[in-house]
Order: C-alpha cells, then structure tokens, then sequence
C-alpha cells in the first residue's frame, strides 16, 4: 500500500533541520525499503523550505504513521503533516527519479 506524506514547515523548522539533518537523511537511509523518495518542498527556486514530501510503501497506514513519528525532523518539532492514501496512475508506466 503506498501513501504520501505531506509536511509543514513551522518558522521553527530551519534550525530543526540544521541541527538534524545528518539524523534525518540517516533514518531515510536506513528506512529506504519504505520511504522510497523524500525530499524538501519550495515554493520556487532558491527559495526556503515550505514542507517535505515521502512516498511510502508500507502494510499500513499505521505503519505509516508511525516512520513519520519517528523521523527525527518530527521528533524535535512535531511538525504537521497529512498522510492521504496514494495509487499511481498508468500502472505499467515506469517510473524514474
């Protein structure tokens, strides 16, 4: 089951990610095989983070919940997010980033 996470970023979250970010591209690392892409969102070029965005794959929504709770950009600011539900159009079409 694929869902996408949606994040938030609060006015608190630039130095959130500063002192974190090491942290946090090492649980995306090590939880690779379900978050399957991650990255900031901008809302243009050069611009600040306005959020992030995961797809991932996972059993459950539960489990879902639960790789976000435990991303360390969530545990020291409790960021929002929004989980929704994902199913890929063109089922056959592949896919690269």
């Amino acid at each position: 089951m694929h869902w996408v996470a949606i994040f938030d970023n609060s006015p608190a979250m630039p130095d959130v990610r500063a002192r974190h970010e090491a942290e946090n591209f090492e649980y995306l690392r090590v939880n690779r095989g379900e978050i399957l892409l991650a990255g900031g969102l901008r809302r243009g070029p050069g611009s600040p983070f306005a959020g992030g965005l995961w797809v991932l794959a996972v059993s459950s929504k539960e489990r879902a919940v639960e790789l976000v709770e435990q991303d360390p950009y969530f545990l020291h600011s409790r960021r929002k997010y929004e989980l929704f539900q994902w199913g890929k159009a063109l089922p056959d079409a592949t896919v690269n980033l």
